[in-house]
Parts: structure tokens; C-alpha cells; sequence
């Protein structure tokens, strides 16, 4: 396929559509978590620029809030705080980097290795179903002071909006269901009563995006670590993607070892302002193959416009109006798709459960993750999907595959 070469003023309209395919999922995650979203669109600009930096500009693509670090997030900030979260997010982005060592050194199948489909598939799974709570507590309005009955009306309502568009749209209008949900759950709530303009009426036009001085907590440190694993190894198939869209192999060039760290940079770059780490969108990879502009200099402009955005104090302040019923719609959709990614990734890569290696690692890391099982090391203790994750690698490791099994 050919770069298409178009003016200047065409790549910077191209790029704020691009920021618009991905705003939906961007702001949704600082929303949820209770970050700035205002920050989270300025780390997703600088986070793109550095990946740009890393990759020499070859890859025509878009790094936002990653949806698998919402339950961290939320965890961490009840348990250590923003500032102690945030330094183990930053130490977590210190993953790719070693990953991308790895694959330096002993090539891209090192990945398929050490992080098979058996065990990153279930850890997936339960990044999504470990959310499912959180989703239905705020569909039912259970932290607003709202009936019950209309606030399951106002989710559901955008539950189906997100499903019809997302099924039945064509075109862009089909990469942005997120988008049409909000808007039309927003639209609802506002006839119902259910949205107070007071912070926006309150937020200045122009504002600093709220940074955050991060703490290095050690057992903050250690339970977000390994939660890096599932996005890193799903990083590889956002590679693969945007190489099958353009025609190029970027595995080979730039070469994954550098996509690798450039994601981790500007994972750790994001952490370190205090936004949520960063994530390859398929949502843009999907509108750069619908649209065929594939020159990694509109993303340049769509990082720009990031930035851009996220120094109006209103944006933010408007976005922060959305109801938590609305939001509490789209998390149903979201997070059980998250958990129909991991079953993918089992079933695409051919999984065998009747192997009984396989069976073990599903099910304990199920069981682990769902049951809500801890292991306590002194002052320290492992749980939620970091347990999970360093479990199913380790009985990847030491229980033995069957003659002539290479998928495990």
C-alpha cells in the first residue's frame, strides 16, 4: 500500500478526527478511576510523541488510557493513595522495557514464549470479569442519590445505543459506539434532571491539567508490576494490526524491541504527570485503515490536539459532568468485552483444555482472580490479577507440556 501525501492543514483535520475515534475510551478511563481527564489527554499526546521519538515516526499510530489498569487503578488509589499509585504505574511501564531487551536480544518469539496465549488469555479474562461489579454498581446509580428504577433507565438506554452502533453503524460512525452512548445517555439525564453544570460554569476556559508528584511505595510497586504483562503482550497484536493495515511488517521495522519501549515510556512518561498509563488504540489503527491515511504525521497532530485540549479547564470540567448511570452503561459493554478479548486470544491461538497443563493454569488463575485469593509475604501481600498473572506464568513454566504440544 502507498502513504497517501496530503497538505499540511488535511493532516491536521485528519488528526483531530483520529483524537476523535479514541476520545470516547480515552476520557473514559480518568473518569472511572477518578483521574483528571484533562491530564489523561495530556499524557496520551506526550505519551504518542514519545512513541513517535522511539519508533523514528514510522508507525502510524495512537497511545491513550489502557482500559486493563482501570481495577489497579482503583485499587491502588484506595489502598496507597494517587501519588503512591501513580509511582507504581511508572515502575510498571519499566516492564516493556525490559521486555523490549528481551525481544532484542532473542527476537519477537520470546514473547509467545514466556507470555503464551494459556496464560495471558485468562489473565485477560479476569481484568474484565474483576470490573463486572463496578460496572452494575454504577448502572443501578448506587453512588447517586437517584431511584433505582431510573437509573437502570438511563444506563440500559445507553447500554443499547452503544450495542446498535457498535453492531449495525457503518464507517467512522462504527469505530466511535462509546461516543454515541455518552451522548445520548448525556441527552437523557439532562432531560431527567441528572446533570449539574455547576463545575463547568465554575472552570476557567484556559487551566493547567492536574500533575501529580508520584511516591514510590514498594508494595505498590510490586502489585502493579506484573499487571504489565496482558497490555504488553496484547501491544504485539496492536502492532500486527496497524503492520496488516498498512502493509508494512513494523515488527521488522522499526522492529517490536522499539514499539516496546516507546509504549513503556510513555506509560511511565503518563504515570509520572499523573495520567493513566498509555495503551496502542484499535479504535484509530481501525479508522487509519477505514479512512487509508496512513502517514504517522497525522498522529502527530492528533498527539498535538491532545495536548491542545487538555489545557481547557471546561473540557474537563464538562466531562466530569457525565453521570455516573451513564457511565455505569457503557462499563457493562466495555469491561465484559476486555474478558471476551481474553477468551479470543484462547481461542484464536487453538488452545487445547482438554491438555491438562492448560486446564490447571485456566482454572487456578480463574479461581485466583475471580475468587479474590491473597497470599500475604510479610508486610506485603499479592493479589487480584497481579497474583493471577504470576501465577499462570509459573505453571507455564514448570508444569511440562505433552509430546509434540508447541501451544501451551
Amino acid at each position: 500500500m502507498t502513504q497517501q501525501t496530503i497538505s499540511t492543514p488535511k493532516q491536521a483535520f485528519v488528526g483531530l478526527q483520529m483524537l476523535f475515534v479514541a476520545f470516547g475510551a480515552l476520557v473514559l478511563v480518568p473518569l472511572i478511576t477518578g483521574l483528571d481527564p484533562n491530564t489523561a489527554l495530556l499524557t496520551a499526546g506526550i505519551g504518542t510523541l514519545l512513541f513517535q521519538l522511539c519508533t523514528g515516526r514510522q508507525v502510524p499510530i495512537f497511545l491513550a488510557s489502557s482500559f486493563a489498569f482501570i481495577a489497579p487503578i482503583q485499587y491502588g488509589v484506595q489502598h496507597w493513595g494517587i501519588p503512591s499509585t501513580m509511582g507504581g504505574l511508572a515502575c510498571a511501564g519499566l516492564v516493556y522495557v525490559v521486555l523490549s531487551a528481551l525481544v532484542k536480544w532473542r527476537g519477537a518469539q520470546i514473547m509467545d514464549r514466556i507470555f503464551p496465549p494459556v496464560v495471558v488469555g485468562p489473565v485477560i479474562i479476569i481484568i474484565g470479569l474483576g470490573l463486572a461489579p463496578v460496572a452494575v454498581d454504577m448502572a443501578v446509580g448506587k453512588n447517586m442519590q437517584i431511584e433505582q428504577n431510573l437509573a437502570i433507565l438511563v444506563s440500559m438506554v445507553t447500554l443499547v445505543t452503544t450495542v446498535i452502533v457498535a453492531v449495525f453503524a457503518k464507517g467512522l460512525m462504527k469505530l466511535i459506539p462509546i461516543m454515541f452512548g455518552i451522548l445520548v445517555g448525556y441527552l437523557l439525564s439532562l432531560y431527567l434532571g441528572l446533570v449539574d453544570f455547576t463545575k463547568v460554569s465554575e472552570a476557567s476556559w484556559f487551566a493547567i491539567p492536574t500533575l501529580t508528584t508520584p511516591q514510590f511505595n514498594l508494595e505498590a510497586i510490586l502489585y502493579l508490576l506484573p499487571i504489565a504483562i496482558a497490555p504488553a503482550v496484547e501491544h504485539v497484536g496492536g502492532i500486527m494490526a496497524i503492520s496488516s493495515v498498512t502493509g508494512k511488517n513494523f515488527l521488522q521495522k522499526p522492529g517490536l524491541h522499539r514499539t516496546l519501549l516507546g509504549d513503556g515510556i510513555a506509560t511511565s512518561a503518563a504515570s509520572l504527570l499523573g495520567g493513566p498509563p498509555n495503551t496502542t488504540y484499535a479504535e484509530v489503527t481501525g479508522a487509519v485503515m477505514l479512512t487509508k491515511n496512513f502517514n504517522p504525521k497525522i498522529m502527530t497532530w492528533a498527539a498535538c490536539w491532545a495536548i491542545a485540549i487538555s489545557f481547557c479547564g471546561k473540557v474537563g470540567a464538562f466531562l466530569q459532568t457525565i453521570p455516573d448511570v451513564v457511565m455505569g452503561g457503557i462499563m457493562m459493554l466495555v469491561f465484559g468485552s476486555i474478558a471476551a478479548v481474553g477468551m479470543s486470544t484462547l481461542i484464536k491461538a487453538k488452545v487445547d483444555m482438554g491438555e491438562a497443563r492448560n486446564l490447571v493454569i485456566v482454572s487456578v488463575v480463574m479461581t485466583f482472580g475471580i475468587g479474590g485469593m491473597f497470599i500475604n509475604l510479610g508486610e506485603f501481600s499479592l493479589k487480584g490479577i497481579s497474583l493471577c498473572a504470576i501465577a499462570a506464568i509459573i505453571m507455564n513454566l514448570i508444569l511440562p507440556k505433552e509430546k509434540g504440544q508447541n501451544n501451551a
